[in-house]
């Protein structure tokens, strides 16, 4: 029973996309604690296999398909938004700590405009 459960698992999972890190994300990820960049890794590597992450949450109000994963660690309360409805790649916008209970107006600035910047430059490609 459990190895039927793993097969179907695992033969949902899609071919793995890449990842596209968009403005500083990929800086601000790397100066995450290690606890926290470790789970943020992990998340992604479901993101990428057409996975959601294990805690997530949609914030379409910044941008058709845009996702927040968010990771409780010991060093804090992280976040990395992302969008995935892309089939060539997993675009990371925004990554941060988070300080309040909501998202901060600056952090949902970021992500909406970063959003923008991944349609525009797709559109720009075709």
């Amino acid at each position: 029973m459990i190895q039927e459960a793993r097969v179907a698992a695992s033969s949902s999972q899609q071919p793995e996309k890449e990842i596209q890190w968009i403005g500083s994300s990929l800086e601000d990820l790397q100066g995450f604690p290690d606890d926290a960049r470790r789970s943020a890794g992990f998340q992604l590597r479901r993101v990428q296999h057409g996975l959601d992450p294990e805690d997530w949450k949609p914030f379409d109000e910044l941008g058709a398909g845009v996702r927040e994963a968010r990771l409780s660690e010991d060093s804090g309360v992280f976040r990395v938004m992302y969008v995935a409805k892309f089939a060539e790649a997993v675009y990371v916008l925004h990554c941060f700590q988070k300080k309040t209970r909501t998202t901060s107006k600056p952090d949902k600035s970021i992500t909406e405009a970063r959003y923008r910047a991944v349609v525009a430059g797709r559109k720009s490609q075709k």
